[in-house]
């Protein structure tokens, strides 16, 4: 590939603080709209537009996650119980990217991204709504106390378990606290590995999965999906992204660029998504 000039630079840098924004909002890790964006705009190569984005996803999660831990909108718990399976399926997919050709992966990509926006919008809403939050609250409250009495939250319990990964947290936006518990953990798991082989294969961060999956399937409140999301984006990426440097295909040149602006992107979204509505997010 050519070395980008200046002006090239620049726009490299936009596009990532653009992305960063984004994915840190949408807890995405902004490959989904980054990659389309060196592609068509920059003509770089599939496999290295996709090693360029896996770098910007951990990025992104590096910027933010701290903060999104501290402030308990990212569930560690439950963000570390999925890894597991999401680690697997990004080492499949970047190994399975190697052996397949850029139309392929450009194929690939438009064909998962039009039903995961069409599952994420017609998605039941999230926290937005207050009444129903508080009733999903005092239901959970009812069904804790169900379970004490009934002895069934010894320690070792399946079901004592899957409570454990359901949190709270403070959402400025509505000015209370946020409570919630996690349904199908086998359905969370199933739709980690497959985000984590479509990261490995397609350098999106798997978020565009997890966040959808997380919110409808388990229960998770939309804010919460989209914070745990990216949290875990970048130890998806990370298992995949020596992957692609043994292979030579990340681009240094384009990919420090679009890092510097990735990173102030991502400081920028934390910030939005702080304040912002479960259903505007």
């Amino acid at each position: 590939m050519p070395p980008p000039g200046l002006m090239d630079v620049v726009l490299l840098v936009g596009c990532g603080l653009l992305t960063g924004a984004a994915g840190a909002v949408l807890g995405t890790g902004g490959g989904v709209f980054l990659i389309p964006i060196l592609l068509l705009g920059f003509g770089v190569p599939m496999h290295y537009a996709v090693g360029t984005s896996i770098l910007t996803v951990v990025a992104t999660s590096t910027a933010v996650a701290i903060g999104n831990l501290d402030r308990g909108t990212a569930n560690m718990r439950l963000g570390m119980t999925l890894e597991i399976a999401t680690s697997f399926g990004a080492l499949s997919g970047g190994l399975s990217a190697a052996f397949l050709p850029a139309r392929v992966l450009e194929t690939v990509f438009a064909a998962v991204l039009l039903p995961t926006a069409f599952v994420m919008w017609r998605g039941r809403h999230g926290e937005g709504d207050a009444d129903s939050t508080d009733a999903e609250a005092k239901a959970a409250g009812d069904a804790s106390a169900q379970t004490s009495a009934t002895g069934r939250d010894r320690p070792g319990n399946h079901h004592h378990f899957i409570d454990r990964l359901g949190a709270e947290y403070e959402d400025p936006a509505l000015h209370r606290r946020i409570a919630y518990r996690l349904h199908r953990l086998w359905a969370g798991l199933t739709i980690s590995f497959i985000a984590g082989v479509m990261s490995g294969l397609l350098g999106i961060g798997g978020g565009v999965f997890k966040v959808p999956g997380l919110h409808v399937l388990c229960g998770v409140p939309i804010k919460a999906a989209a914070a745990t999301s990216t949290f875990m984006i970048g130890v998806t990426a990370a298992a995949s992204a020596f992957l692609y440097f043994g292979r030579g295909q990340v681009d240094a040149r384009y990919t420090s660029a679009v890092v510097v602006g990735v990173v102030a992107g991502s400081w920028v979204g934390a910030y939005l998504n702080r304040y912002a509505r479960g259903v505007v997010v």
